[in-house]
């Protein structure tokens, strides 16, 4: 009998199978174990003779912010940026017109992603003159700093003016020197920054308390004031350091709330309310280190002085020379404070600063056009006379120098009168009008003169009369004439070492800079700055005092 073979046949064929499978899986890994030893062997190869160089920084490893090293900056933006570590730049590096090159690291992807599209940087064409339309306020010495070039190799078709300012909006075309710089996007007008025209309508503490948020509550003792609104504060700040008061409502909206929200539930954001971390808590001090940060950009820019911006790590970017003040401030508050990715979505994203306050006050550009330029190429300074009685012999103690505080703008002049005493102490010698006007501010110290009379700091020429004792001080609306009495000098009004006058000049709320297109001349005696901190001359004709905080002779001069 034949055994049937459908059984055994089946299992038989099944046995086959499963080694016929198992013999095809070893020969697979047999095979992929052969290529991965050769790509080995292969990368071991090209790395021993350098044909790729994995220590290059364009091809490392990108570090997570919390994994980079201290002393690394924590983002570079393409290759052959503007950013300069502040240990490897001299303190002279703002006002030179050649900015230093440096290899950096390729971009984290995440980071430029999350960086507008607006704050990308400018690669200008190399040899390719560029078209400049000049603006208010621009002259042909400090063009030539912001755009790295000699006077000489800016060029017009209309004519150019030697001293005194360009015409808005006169053509200009200026050899590229610049190569890698910010964005050249206007963010902010002048007439927003600085306490112009436009703030004559605005009432700050109407607006706050409608705002109802916690500064419409706030309350804060301010050294001899006594206990002052937050509205107050505001507006004294922007009334001493001729700062707009919108700019520090939105700024401190923007910061921490303050302006529409509750009171914070942080103590940081209670203390610090502009995210500036100082010795002083409160609002006063906040507003005060902010307009000085702002203005020194904004001035800075406007005296060639400052051609880079600084963050908070120390870097430094080169700015684009077709900014303008306004914006170079702006930007100079939020570099103090960020890092460049964080400064860049908060003055470039749909969600930061510039939203905040078209939000609180509308466009500033569309506010601006009603009150802008705030200078013309007719715009003359008044005649005016040295500001004491004729025939008393005062000293020039410091030339141009900072006009109030921390204000880093080269405004102001110091005289000394004639005296036995060293330090603080009273002094009946008379200060004088320097030209004819009405008194609009006397008090703690300060009298300001209005030249036009029309009672308003914020419009056409003012003189500023610090350090004025409170005996004999001439009072609110009375009209002035050349060389009337004003008062006596003093240690009155802010920080000073010894009895002295310090005066500057504003016009349409800017501060004037004592050497430039609208110099200070007093009885044909034209300021000249120094690169030295306190020094500086008056000239007239051939005719030269020196400065000198010791009153030695080279400084005495009289009407």
């Amino acid at each position: 009998m034949v055994a049937q073979r459908s059984t055994r046949s089946a299992t038989l064929d099944l046995r086959d199978k499963r080694l016929g499978k198992l013999q095809h899986k070893r020969k697979q890994i047999t095979l992929t174990a052969g290529v991965i030893i050769a790509v080995l062997v292969i990368g071991t190869i090209l790395i021993s003779t350098d044909v790729f160089d994995f220590s290059s920084k364009k091809v490392a490893a990108q570090n997570s912010p919390a994994e980079t090293e201290p002393s690394e900056p924590r983002f570079e933006v393409a290759d052959s940026i503007a950013l300069i570590p502040k240990e490897e730049v001299d303190e002279k590096e703002e006002v030179t017109v050649q900015t230093p090159e440096i290899t950096a690291e390729a971009p984290d992807p995440e980071i430029l992603a999350s960086i507008p599209t607006q704050a990308n940087l400018i690669q200008y064409e190399e040899n390719a003159p560029m078209l400049y339309y000049a603006q208010s306020g621009d002259s042909i010495g400090i063009l030539a700093v912001r755009f790295g070039v000699e006077t000489s190799e800016i060029t017009s078709t209309a004519p150019l003016p030697e001293e005194g300012f360009i015409p808005e909006g006169q053509l200009l075309l200026i050899p590229n020197r610049l190569q890698q710089t910010s964005s050249k996007l206007k963010l902010f007008p002048d007439s927003e920054v600085v306490n112009s025209p436009s703030s004559i309508d605005f009432d700050t503490n109407a607006f706050v308390q409608n705002a109802g948020g916690y500064l419409a509550n706030y309350r804060e003792a301010v050294y001899a004031h006594d206990v002052m609104s937050g509205a107050d504060i505001v507006d004294k700040v922007a009334k001493e350091f001729a700062i707009h008061p919108r700019l520090l409502l939105a700024l401190l909206e923007y910061q921490s709330g303050w302006v529409f929200g509750d009171r914070p539930d942080n103590n940081f954001d209670q203390n610090f309310p502009l995210g500036i971390k100082l010795d002083a808590v409160g609002l006063y001090h906040q507003l005060v280190k902010a307009a000085g940060v702002i203005e020194s950009g904004y001035y800075g820019w406007r005296e060639g002085t400052v051609v880079t911006a600084e963050f908070i790590d120390g870097w430094k970017l080169r700015l684009a020379a077709e900014l303008n003040c306004g914006s170079v401030g702006l930007m100079q508050f939020f570099a103090s404070l960020y890092r460049f990715e964080d400064w860049s979505n908060h003055l470039y994203s749909e969600n930061g600063f510039l939203a905040t306050y078209n939000r609180m006050f509308g466009d500033p550009w569309l506010i601006a056009q009603q009150y802008e330029p705030l200078f013309t190429p007719d715009v003359l300074q008044p005649e005016l006379i040295l500001p004491f009685q004729p025939g008393i012999v005062w000293s020039f103690t410091v030339g141009p120098h900072a006009a109030w505080g921390a204000a880093d703008v080269r405004a102001a002049l110091d005289f000394s009168p004639p005296t036995a005493e060293p330090g603080c102490h009273t002094n009946w010698t008379w200060v004088t009008s320097t030209g004819p006007g009405l008194v609009v501010r006397s008090e703690d110290g300060a009298v300001v003169v209005d030249m036009d009379g029309d009672g308003f700091e914020q419009t056409g020429w003012n003189v500023i009369y610090l350090h004025v004792g409170t005996a004999d001080r001439i009072p609110v609306g009375t009209w002035l004439e050349a060389g009337d009495k004003i008062g006596h000098p003093s240690c009155e009004g802010g920080i000073s070492t010894g009895t002295h006058l310090h005066i500057t000049r504003k016009y349409n709320g800017e501060w004037v800079p004592a050497e430039g297109p609208l110099a200070f001349v007093m009885s044909g005696w034209k300021a000249k700055a120094s690169s030295e901190n306190l020094e500086g001359w008056l000239v007239r004709g051939e005719e030269v005092k020196t400065a000198s905080i010791y009153g030695t002779p080279v400084s005495h001069i009289s009407r």
